[in-house]
């Protein structure tokens, strides 16, 4: 359908186009932020959840109320295995002055762990709740400033020193009457115990160091680092496969739970090509056992032999997400022959990145004649400061295109830095995953034996593509006027 093609045009064009979007920006790979566009029963709001780099830590939570009359938004953070008996209570969110629609509160996060954040919004349209899934995880370690170093180093030497001469005195005059002098006895019963504080001081110091120490690797032992995998590629068949596999000890670790499809799928996967990005591809690996995934290589000139750098994206029963990186090389010896998809929603593209980041607009045409245009506005990208990305999709006849959802969403987005320091897989409803927010939805105190919520997400995946597939044949598929 032209309908179809659309969409996945767009997936590939908004991934190009994204690729200029963050050269002024900076962000992680799997950054533990949170963005969230949806319903909040009768009220539109996008959250943003901006998670603390250490664990216990304080977020900040603002949630912008798009339309309609707030009067209030209470926020409650439910672990995604403890349910209602183990969430603290609601934190009321303050309005900001000056914008009757936004509001912001602090939230701790105890325990590093995937959460369910139910933003209540009530107000003159009545009441609605809304579940985004954030991570909470340790990504790094506060540091301690100098001026607060020196000052607490003299406040140590003070106390130490005092601690010495309060014991000294003790030991020399405790026992001496009003006004007389110690005698030589006194004097040297003050030194030795003079001697002896210093010495329990100094091994009570050192101990504590010592345990401190201890914590500190501990912790910094536990900071998240994704899963370490392994790509390559091999001829199969006279077809060439990427397969990947997930090597690390962790992985099989009972903390973690077992994988659910997001939008149909276990995992999605994107090769960028090195240095000129000039290629990429969005694939549907499947899993060939509980660690090692496989899927076809389009073949030249649309995946060309080169470098390339790997983003696998996968979600967990528990609502965790996690981008795994890597990169890969496709050697020239691979096959030449007719490529036949392994997974229908794969996709990719071939062509040079836009060079026109300063324009308003950036305009690209799509294989069929369509045009796809980012309406970038001007000036500079900049960190931590909120940046829309809007596209839209004209036909040849300069009308919006007909679209129709590709994997549940009108369109998808790949956003990457040319160092590969920054990437996210986005939709129009943000960065929060939408099966992540599915899991921590549907769980139930049934789902206590791993797998189980993950059955009944790809059953209702399964039957969602069903029901699409037979709207898409009988010609109810597209939304005309949608814009991407």
């Amino acid at each position: 359908m032209i309908a179809a093609r659309l969409a996945r045009a767009v997936l590939i064009m908004a991934c190009l186009l994204g690729i200029l979007a963050p050269r002024f920006a900076s962000a992680h790979v799997g950054s533990p932020d949170t963005w969230f566009e949806g319903q909040a029963g009768p009220y539109p709001v996008r959250v943003v959840v901006r998670s603390p780099s250490v664990v216990p830590g304080l977020a900040v939570i603002d949630v912008r109320v798009l339309k309609g009359s707030p009067r209030a938004v209470s926020i409650q953070a439910f672990a995604w295995n403890a349910g209602a008996a183990g969430a603290p209570p609601p934190d009321i969110a303050k309005p900001v002055p000056g914008d009757p629609q936004l509001y912001t509160t602090n939230l701790w996060f105890m325990e590093a762990s995937s959460y369910g954040v139910h933003v209540h919004v009530s107000g003159e349209q009545g009441e609605g709740v809304v579940i985004v899934p954030v991570q909470a995880i340790a990504t790094g370690r506060l540091p301690m400033d100098r001026p607060l170093t020196v000052t607490l180093i003299a406040l140590g030497v003070f106390l130490f020193a005092g601690f010495i001469t309060l014991v000294a005195a003790g030991a020399r005059e405790s026992t001496l009457p009003p006004g007389a002098q110690p005698e030589a006895s006194a004097l040297r019963r003050s030194r030795i115990a003079r001697i002896a504080a210093a010495i329990v001081l100094a091994l009570a110091l050192y101990g504590g160091r010592t345990w401190w120490d201890n914590v500190d690797r501990a912790y910094a032992a536990d900071l998240y680092k994704p899963f370490h995998i392994v790509t390559n590629v091999v001829a199969t068949g006279g077809v060439p496969v990427l397969r990947l596999a997930i090597d690390d000890e962790r992985w099989h670790g009972r903390q973690w739970t077992p994988l659910i499809t997001d939008h149909g799928k276990l995992m999605h996967l994107f090769l960028v090509r090195l240095p000129d990005l000039a290629n990429m591809a969005h694939l549907h690996p499947v899993m060939v056992d509980s660690s090692h995934f496989e899927t076809r290589l389009p073949p030249s000139p649309e995946l060309p032999p080169g470098r390339y750098r790997v983003y696998a994206d996968i979600v967990h029963e528990s609502g965790f997400a996690q981008t795994l990186v890597s990169e890969v090389n496709v050697p020239a010896t691979m096959p030449t022959v007719e490529y036949t998809m392994l997974d229908t929603d794969d996709s990719w593209s071939a062509g040079p990145v836009a060079e026109a980041a300063d324009d308003a607009e950036v305009r690209r045409t799509l294989p069929d004649g369509c045009e796809l245009v980012w309406e970038r506005g001007k000036g500079p990208l900049v960190e931590r400061r909120e940046h829309p990305l809007r596209f839209r999709v004209v036909a040849p006849d300069g009308k919006p295109a007909a679209l129709e959802p590709y994997m549940g969403m009108v369109a998808h987005a790949m956003v990457t830095r040319a160092d590969g320091t920054v990437f996210a897989h986005l939709h129009p409803t943000g960065s929060a995953s939408m099966a992540a927010q599915m899991a921590l939805t549907m769980r139930t105190p049934a789902d206590t034996l791993a797998g189980t919520l993950g059955k009944r997400i790809a059953a209702m995946d399964a039957q969602a593509g069903a029901m699409h597939g037979m709207a898409g044949m009988s010609g109810m598929g597209g939304m005309p006027g949608m814009s991407g």
